[in-house]
């Protein structure tokens, strides 16, 4: 039986289900972890990225074996293997592009690490998971893709345990951003706006959880996305035939409006943690 996905989920499967963004991503962005990274000046995209995983699980107040991790939106499933690989978490990926979850599954295999990690397709808006049934909740710049992240949110605190940890990351809006100004942004993901972190904590309380922190990691957005933009170009020519002319027009078009974003001080980006009280 088919899943029925409200329409811009739907939109984000699809995009991250083709050939084209399954070759970017995997090539270019990191491989591994496809998200916003963390930048010394001197670390690569897949070492900056890395670096994020690190800093969101050093917030977390135990990891362990006994530890029962959710990650929703998992992407490749780069975080899951360092928390099982790191500290013998069980991790269970939730992601909606099957195509992202074949490599998952495949790149576990390969690490040695499919007894801990579990793969499963599927949306973050209706959780496929018992109540309370996960110690952590882990999420990396995914809800953004939802037109209704109060209910992701809740679905998070639904299924965390009581005094249960939940850390992500996700581009937002600045708290004071100007109307229309991320029009370009909101078009290329469509979507008619972005989370902000006034949001995100207000919308985190409703849902059940206790506010802990926001670590502010804003001036690494627009870092991370010219780091990208400045790889795709260096490679472009390697990548003929493997990311179409078309895809790659929009990508570095797109690429380019998170940057101006970023250095225009409308967008915002960091690392939340709310515990489930």
């Amino acid at each position: 039986m088919s899943t029925a996905y409200s329409k811009p989920v739907q939109v984000a499967r699809d995009y991250y289900n083709s050939e084209d963004a399954d070759n970017f991503y995997f090539h270019v962005w990191g491989g591994e972890d496809i998200h916003i990274g963390l930048y010394d000046g001197k670390n690569s995209i897949r070492e900056a990225s890395r670096e994020t995983v690190k800093a969101m699980a050093a917030k977390l107040s135990k990891l362990g074996s006994d530890v029962k991790i959710l990650d929703i939106g998992a992407g490749y499933g780069g975080a899951a293997r360092y928390l099982a690989a790191e500290y013998g978490c069980q991790v269970t990926c939730l992601n909606l592009s099957e195509v992202e979850n074949e490599r998952d599954r495949q790149m576990n295999k390969e690490q040695g690490l499919d007894h801990l990690i579990d793969v499963v397709d599927g949306a973050f808006e209706d959780l496929p998971f018992k109540d309370s049934e996960f110690d952590i909740i882990w999420s990396q710049d995914a809800i953004l893709h939802s037109s209704d992240r109060e209910k992701v949110l809740k679905e998070a605190c639904r299924v965390l345990k009581k005094g249960g940890e939940f850390v992500f990351t996700d581009p937002m809006q600045d708290d004071n951003c100007p109307p229309d100004v991320l029009q370009p942004i909101y078009d290329r993901i469509h979507l008619s706006s972005l989370g902000s972190p006034a949001f995100y904590k207000e919308a985190g309380e409703k849902a059940g959880f206790e506010f802990v922190e926001f670590e502010d990691h804003t001036s690494q957005l627009p870092t991370h996305y010219g780091n990208v933009l400045k790889e795709f170009e260096k490679r472009e020519d390697e990548l003929k035939g493997i990311v179409s002319d078309e895809y790659a027009a929009n990508m570095k078009k797109g690429l380019r409006h998170w940057v101006e974003g970023g250095n225009s001080g409308h967008l915002a980006w960091g690392i939340f943690l709310f515990k489930k009280q």
